[in-house]
């Protein structure tokens, strides 16, 4: 079954979802349908998600859920983690790696304020694994001010994003202002949504430009 139809057919905990977020989930989590690996959710909200994806996601997947309602405890099993702390704070994060080592893939559903995002982001990101995806959602409240956003704010997750774009190429840019980074060693592509933003890693980026073929062929421009 797809995610999609997991979802819809759900008559369990609720699941409180955007329809078009499936067609993001379905392209750059579903590598991992089938394979063992661990899946961080920021956020349990009613517990459905969880289960979800670990329909989805097949036996071998571990999924550890985070909130900071002691109430979501109830939500954990024998393939579902649940811990309660802030996503935001760096010693919680840590104790998450501590005893999870790593995550193959990071979906950010938990307070949607830029502050949190943005202090979940930077703590685990350079941590997530070598080819890892780190997707965040509901980022529309990027654009709301009390949520720490608003169009053209730089404390903006989507203003960072875009940021973030010029360092992925920094090794293009020539006018040195922008040096390459961990970022740009580590990260082989960004995408956008509507409302999601999503980052994947590589272990190895093959950039050298190559031509093959006959070159006596070649027409010079």
């Amino acid at each position: 079954m797809s995610l999609y139809e997991i979802f819809l057919g759900n008559t369990g905990r609720p699941i409180h979802k955007t329809g078009h977020y499936f067609f993001a989930y379905e392209r750059h989590f579903g590598r991992y349908v089938g394979q063992p690996m661990t899946f961080l959710e920021i956020g349990a909200g009613n517990g459905g998600s969880s289960q979800m994806w670990k329909r989805w996601l097949g036996p071998l997947a571990r999924i550890v859920t985070i909130d900071t309602n002691e109430v979501c405890r109830q939500y954990a099993d024998e393939q579902v983690s649940v811990r309660i702390g802030d996503q935001s704070d760096p010693i919680f994060l840590q104790s998450l790696l501590d005893e999870f080592v790593t995550f193959d893939a990071i979906l950010d559903d938990g307070s949607h304020h830029m502050e949190h995002v943005n202090k979940s982001f930077d703590f685990l990101y350079t941590k997530l694994a070598p080819n890892g995806v780190y997707m965040i959602e509901d980022m529309h409240t990027a654009y709301w001010p009390d949520y720490g956003g608003g169009k053209g704010d730089p404390r903006s997750i989507v203003e960072r994003f875009k940021c973030l774009v010029d360092d992925l190429n920094a090794d293009h840019i020539r006018d040195g202002t922008t040096a390459p980074s961990a970022f740009t060693r580590q990260t082989v592509a960004m995408t956008a949504y509507d409302s999601i933003l999503v980052f994947e890693k590589a272990p190895l980026i093959n950039k050298s430009m190559k031509m093959v073929g006959d070159n006596s062929m070649r027409i010079n421009y």
